[in-house]
């Protein structure tokens, strides 16, 4: 067999589908243990972890090339999933005379396709809600405190530099995570500071003038200058989005809709994953009298509780709201 024979075969979609399966299980994994923090920390300790684990997951370059893998493989195996259904569709257009399923596939293992495709939409409706608001909109906004000693709302940057808020919205702009300060407004306000000043002392000499003016040209800033880089607050988001208080104009309420289709989608992702999991090591050719029983049960267990961790998280959110 060549290998673009190989490539189009139904055991090379299988390699791919079980690789590409096994590898998004760990990516859920990780996933959870973040997840985990909007509940297992409370206030404004578990508003910092979550949004510290959130930059993190969006910056660092090695998640960043983990998370693009996982993009591919999400589509790759939903692809995949797809073909392999339509494979096997057009090897067998006739059914069966007698055909009794339940005798020798287990319920999940026959709609694999059906739950894989259920799956798929809820983590385009989920990365529409969350992860396309954190990358690519300015919806979400940055981690702001109230400072005691300072009086003064603060936002909350990466190597604790203290900067209000005020400060921002007088002398400068928010570009993505970073807190800038602009060029213009800051000359524009030693402008207005100097001008008070000459007002309030009318009888400065030339030389005092002269001297006043270079100060005032030394202290304006020649470009922008990036002041700190800040957290974007995703976790707000995720709160308000599961809240009971979250409703629609008309009095929907979105928040309960939301948490009941989270819940939803976990439990049609257990059912993928109770077939699914052993299924990989099976299609890689990891089939052993002593092992593959090990196997079976460790995924049974794994589509239990990891999904129901998903689950339990925006359940809680909205009791607690």
């Amino acid at each position: 067999m060549s290998n673009s024979a190989f490539i189009k075969s139904s055991i090379a979609k299988k390699y791919w589908m079980a690789f590409t399966g096994l590898f998004l299980c760990l990516f859920l994994v990780g996933h959870l243990i973040g997840n985990l923090q909007l509940i297992i920390k409370t206030g404004e300790e578990g508003r910092r972890a979550f949004n510290e684990y959130a930059y993190f997951m969006t910056h660092n370059p090695a998640v960043m090339v983990l998370s693009y893998l996982t993009y591919f493989s999400i589509l790759f195996h939903a692809i995949d999933g797809i073909a392999l259904f339509i494979q096997n569709k057009k090897a067998r257009p006739v059914s069966y005379a007698y055909n009794k399923p339940s005798a020798n596939s287990s319920l999940p293992s026959r709609y694999m396709a059906l739950l894989g495709t259920i799956v798929l939409v809820f983590i385009a409706t989920h990365m529409s809600n969350f992860w396309w608001k954190m990358k690519v909109s300015d919806e979400v906004p940055m981690h702001t405190y109230y400072s005691p000693s300072s009086q003064d709302t603060m936002y909350l940057t990466q190597k604790g530099e203290q900067i209000s808020t005020k400060q921002i919205r007088e002398l400068g702009e928010i570009e993505g995570t970073q807190l800038i300060l602009k060029a213009d407004k800051f000359s524009t306000s030693i402008e207005e500071q100097y001008s008070a000043y000459l007002a309030s002392n009318p009888g400065l000499s030339e030389d005092q003038l002269a001297e006043i003016d270079e100060q005032k040209k030394k202290l304006k800033p020649k470009k922008d200058e990036i002041l700190a880089e800040g957290y974007k607050d995703l976790h707000t988001v995720v709160m308000k989005f599961f809240s009971k208080k979250n409703e629609s104009d008309s009095g929907l309420p979105l928040g309960l809709l939301g948490m009941l289709l989270y819940v939803v989608s976990m439990a049609v992702l257990g059912f993928h994953l109770w077939h699914g999991f052993a299924s990989a090591f099976q299609s890689m050719g990891i089939n052993h009298p002593k092992y593959t029983p090990l196997i079976k049960l460790f995924g049974r267990g794994y589509a239990v509780v990891v999904p129901s961790l998903f689950a339990i998280i925006p359940i809680l959110i909205y009791l607690n709201s």
